[in-house]
C-alpha cells in the first residue's frame, strides 16, 4: 500500500490559490504599438487556430497547478509499504564452543546403531538444538591447539549448523586451548549490548594448550557477566576383550572434570556429563529451559521511497513550460508571418 510519511504537508497545496486571492495583481507592462499592414490576414489566420490556441491555454493554465500539486506530493514523502516482515527478537547471545583436538576423533560413541566418533555426536545433536534457538544470536568457536571464531553472532541458525557439520577433527590443532576457547568467546561477547551473554563449551579432555587457564578465563569471563555451561564428552568405563582377557577401559580417562566444573561454577553456569547421543540429547533439552528462547516477535515493514516519481514529474513540466514560454513566441510568430506572407502573394 501507499503511505505518506508527511502527510501534514499537504496542507501546503491551496497557498497558491490563497495567494491569488488575498494579494494585489502583478502590475503589466505594455508595450509599444506596432502597425502591422496585413492585420487583417493574421487575424484570420488566428481565426483559424483559435481551437489549437485554446488547447495552448488549457495546458499553460492547468500545467502550474498540476506541478505545484506534484511538488506538495513529493513533500508529502510517498512511500510504498511492503508485506510486514517477522523479525527475530534478541533474546541472548550465544557461542558454541566445540572441541576439535585429536581425541575427538575416538569412536566411543553409537549413532544409528554404528560406531561413530565423538565429534559426530557433537554434531548431530548440535542440528536440533541450533534450530530451535529462535531469537538468539549464535556464534561457533573451534578450538584445539588454538581457538579460532568459525562463525561470528547472526541470526543465520542455518549458517551456524552448516559449518558446525563441515568441520573436522584437527582443524585447530591435535592438542586442547580451552582457556583459550574462553578467551576468545568473552573477547566476542563483552562489548554485547544483550544482557544474557552464553557459552556453550564442549571437551572431551583436559587443557594442554594455550597462552590462558580455563580458570582464569573463567574469572575474566565472570566479572564480565558472561555465563559458561561445560559438556564434558565421553564414554563411560566399559569392558573390552583383549588379548590378555577382559579389561576394563575407560574412555573418558583424560577428561577433566573438576576444571570444567569449577569454570560453570565461577560464571554461574552447570557443568553436564554427555556419555552418550541421548545424554547429549537430553543435556540440550535441559540447556533450552535454563536459556528459554525468546517468544516475542517483532515486524517490520520494508518501505520504498516515491518521492523521486512526482518530482520527477513536475521537473518535466517546469521544463517544458520555460521551453514553451522561451521559443514558441518565436516559432509561432515565424509561422503566422510566413503564412501571412503566403496570403499576401495570393
Amino acid at each position: 500500500m501507499i503511505h505518506l510519511a508527511w502527510p501534514w504537508a499537504l496542507l501546503a497545496l491551496p497557498l497558491p490559490w490563497l495567494a491569488m486571492r488575498g494579494l494585489p495583481p502583478a502590475p503589466s507592462s505594455k508595450g509599444s504599438a506596432l502597425r502591422v499592414p496585413f492585420l487583417e490576414e493574421i487575424l484570420a489566420l488566428h481565426n483559424e487556430t483559435d481551437g489549437r490556441r485554446m488547447r495552448r491555454q488549457r495546458w499553460t493554465s492547468v500545467a502550474p497547478w498540476l506541478t505545484w500539486l506534484l511538488l506538495v506530493l513529493a513533500a508529502a514523502q510517498p512511500q510504498w509499504l511492503g508485506e510486514p516482515v517477522s523479525l527475530p527478537t534478541s533474546g541472548r547471545d550465544l557461542l558454541l564452543a566445540v572441541d576439535l583436538s585429536g581425541s575427538m576423533a575416538q569412536e566411543d560413541f553409537m549413532l544409528n546403531g554404528q560406531p561413530a566418533n565423538r565429534l559426530q555426536v557433537v554434531k548431530a545433536a548440535a542440528q536440533d538444538f541450533i534450530e530451535r534457538r529462535t531469537g538468539d544470536r549464535l556464534g561457533l568457536i573451534l578450538f584445539g591447539a588454538q581457538a579460532y571464531l568459525q562463525t561470528p553472532l547472526t541470526f543465520d541458525r542455518d549458517a551456524v549448523a552448516t559449518l558446525l557439520n563441515e568441520s573436522v577433527v584437527g582443524l585447530a590443532g591435535k592438542e586442547t586451548a580451552i582457556g583459550d576457547a574462553i578467551g576468545l568467546a568473552l573477547k566476542r561477547l563483552r562489548d554485547s549490548n544483550v544482557q544474557d551473554r552464553v557459552l556453550i563449551l564442549l571437551t572431551d579432555g583436559t587443557n594442554t594448550a594455550g597462552e590462558v587457564t580455563p580458570r582464569q578465563a573463567a574469572k575474566l569471563a565472570a566479572e564480565h557477566g558472561m555465563r559458561i555451561y561445560t559438556i564434558g564428552l565421553g564414554a563411560k568405563p566399559m569392558r573390552r576383550d583383549t588379548f590378555f582377557g577382559p579389561q576394563i577401559i575407560n574412555p573418558s580417562a583424560d577428561l577433566d572434570e573438576a576444571t570444567l566444573q569449577a569454570v560453570a561454577k565461577m560464571t554461574g553456569g552447570r557443568y553436564f556429563r554427555a556419555t552418550d547421543l541421548a545424554s547429549l540429547e537430553a543435556i540440550y533439552q535441559e540447556l533450552d529451559q535454563l536459556e528459554p528462547v525468546a517468544r516475542d516477535t517483532e515486524y517490520f515493514r520494508p518501505r520504498q521511497s516515491l518521492f523521486v516519481w512526482p518530482l520527477s514529474f513536475a521537473l518535466l513540466i517546469s521544463v517544458l513550460l520555460a521551453a514553451r514560454r522561451l521559443y514558441w513566441p518565436a516559432i509561432a510568430y515565424a509561422r503566422e508571418a510566413r503564412a501571412a506572407r503566403v496570403g499576401v502573394n495570393r
